[in-house]
């Protein structure tokens, strides 16, 4: 989807309001304040509330769909898992304010339209990382002994984990070095 730069300026506004104020904190009113506009300039380029976070997980759903196609140029499936990963904590670490977007509670309870948006953004994580598994068990380099779809579970929750104490220690600790290390042991642990 194409948005206007001043659509992608109300899109990363609130992506910085659920950061720090939550689901409850993301108004209309706190928007345009945040924003210093009026309400009623807000209301030109979204409908509302809901409309303005969908636009938030369709853009995200484009820009991690974009970044993990372009890190996955090599034949070898241990590579592509760590790729896969670096690109998802690269994005978040230089964009915070879209960790919230996939990783608040509160957003699911919103409504079903943006929890279907949410799952999308799932589900192309798991397309790429389900594919990497895949190979790396046709090719022997991971267990088998374990389903490609509980591994890949498995790797999506510790991610999930992973991120979620980040935001929950303010950003405040090298998410590159630490996600490196938990790429790394979900590595050990699957490896033949």
């Amino acid at each position: 989807m194409e948005y206007t730069p001043r659509q992608f300026e109300i899109i990363e506004a609130t992506g910085k309001i659920l950061t720090s104020s939550g689901i409850s904190g993301m108004t209309i009113k706190n928007l345009a304040k945040e924003m210093k506009f009026t309400e009623s300039a807000i209301y030109r380029h979204f409908a509302g509330k809901e409309e303005i976070i969908i636009a938030m997980l369709s853009y995200l759903e484009d820009k991690l769909d974009e970044c993990f196609s372009a890190v996955l140029l090599t034949p070898e499936p241990e590579e592509n898992f760590k790729a896969l990963f670096s690109a998802q904590i690269n994005y978040f670490k230089s964009n915070p304010h879209f960790v919230v977007a996939v990783f608040l509670d509160g957003l699911m309870e919103e409504s079903q339209q943006i929890n279907e948006h949410i799952f999308n953004i799932m589900k192309i994580m798991m397309k790429y990382l389900l594919s990497i598994i895949q190979d790396g068990q046709k090719k022997g380099i991971f267990t088998n002994a374990i389903p490609a779809e509980n591994i890949m579970h498995i790797a999506m929750g510790a991610f999930r984990l992973h991120m979620f104490k980040w935001r929950i220690k303010n950003f405040q600790f090298d998410l590159q070095q630490t996600g490196e290390e938990m790429v790394q042991s979900i590595l050990t642990l699957i490896k033949k």
